[in-house]
């Protein structure tokens, strides 16, 4: 069997050691930084990304220490078409995307995992919180939560396919506390054995994701009509971009009664306000369904569902409508679901797997 591993390596403390219990079990390790965008282009300060000098030497400062090669790969050009023109294009859509599954699914898992077959790599590996098993009843491979289940991060994970899960190895899956992986890049005396985890989006600086938008395609977008579920006009919104669903703040109305973002409608440029009660729902639909674990399209299957990165799971039925679009419905109503977000399903601690929420 081949042994020799291509492992992600972002600079922070996950993914060098996942490098280096890698290098523990016998693999001929390679390290790899992704390079995914300019500064310049996306208007982000460097001090403000995953992509910094800084990350790429300390990446390289590990894989050094740990007698690896390195290298850093330029992906810009399929970043910016995979990752930043789809999040563009969602929200201009009415959507609310999470890029995140866009880079793990489209860069990690294809680019790099392409990548790593070119260099006669066998194995990919990244410093997700997932376990993957093989499951000899059905001869499938199971995506499943990391035992930490603070850190899981299965549910940016849906979309993986056979092949993928089959070569891909997440190291730090049976982690009890984060404490434990930075105690391990203590004992190799790593440079980032402290360094804080990344958060937000990469390339959208403080969250804001419209300023963002504007900056990248500039474009100015119009402001249009807030309006009730009966079409009463109640105000006039800057720009669709710049709302989600079940947003309350930064409104600018003056109303009766607090009122929520519904839902956006780029075909008219809208943007529909609600009750709080009225966010709640008991149904969604699914679109680009990926199956880790099929199940009978003709049987509704009961699961667990998670609507968005962080939320609860919530008990529901899964069923396969005839366009292969699936309908998942909940026990009890569910506040904001919102159209671009992810569904994925759970039994128990399996993933079974997840799409994108086209209707909610």
């Amino acid at each position: 069997m081949n042994k020799r591993a291509l492992i992600a390596m972002s600079g922070g403390v996950d993914s060098s050691v996942a490098a280096a219990l890698m290098c523990e079990n016998g693999y001929e390790c390679i390290g790899a930084t992704m390079k995914l965008y300019h500064n310049e282009d996306v208007g982000v300060p460097k001090a403000h990304t995953c992509c910094t000098l800084e990350d790429v030497e300390d990446a390289r400062d590990v894989a050094f220490s740990l007698n690896m090669p390195y290298y850093v790969f330029n992906f810009t050009d399929d970043f910016a078409g995979q990752v930043i023109d789809r999040f563009v294009s969602a929200y201009e859509n009415g959507a609310t995307p999470n890029p995140c599954i866009d880079c793990n699914r489209y860069m990690k898992y294809q680019k790099l995992y392409q990548r790593a077959k070119i260099m006669d790599c066998d194995t990919i590996v990244t410093g997700h919180y997932a376990r993957i098993e093989y499951d000899s009843d059905t001869g499938r491979w199971l995506l499943k939560k990391a035992r930490n289940l603070a850190k899981d991060q299965s549910y940016v994970l849906y979309f993986m396919t056979q092949e993928q899960l089959k070569h891909t190895k997440f190291p730090l899956g049976d982690f009890a506390s984060k404490d434990e992986v930075r105690n391990v890049a203590a004992k190799y005396g790593f440079i980032n054995a402290k360094k804080h985890d990344s958060q937000d989006i990469c390339f959208v600086q403080n969250g804001k994701y419209a300023d963002f938008i504007e900056q990248y395609t500039g474009k100015s977008y119009p402001s249009g009509s807030f309006v009730d579920l009966r079409g009463n006009q109640l105000g006039r919104h800057k720009g669709i971009i710049r709302y989600t669903v079940g947003q309350r703040k930064g409104l600018g109305l003056s109303l009766p009664a607090p009122m929520y973002v519904c839902r956006k409608c780029p075909e008219d440029n809208t943007v529909v306000l609600s009750s709080e009660k009225e966010l709640y729902t008991t149904e969604l639909i699914a679109e680009d369904f990926n199956w880790i674990v099929p199940p009978s399209p003709e049987q509704s299957i009961r699961v667990t569902a998670k609507v968005r990165y962080g939320a609860k799971e919530a008990a529901a039925s899964a069923s396969v409508l005839p366009d292969q679009t699936v309908r998942v419905m909940f026990d009890e109503p569910q506040r904001a679901v919102t159209k671009g977000q992810a569904v994925v399903l759970y039994d128990g601690d399996i993933v079974m797997g997840g799409g994108t929420i086209c209707r909610g």
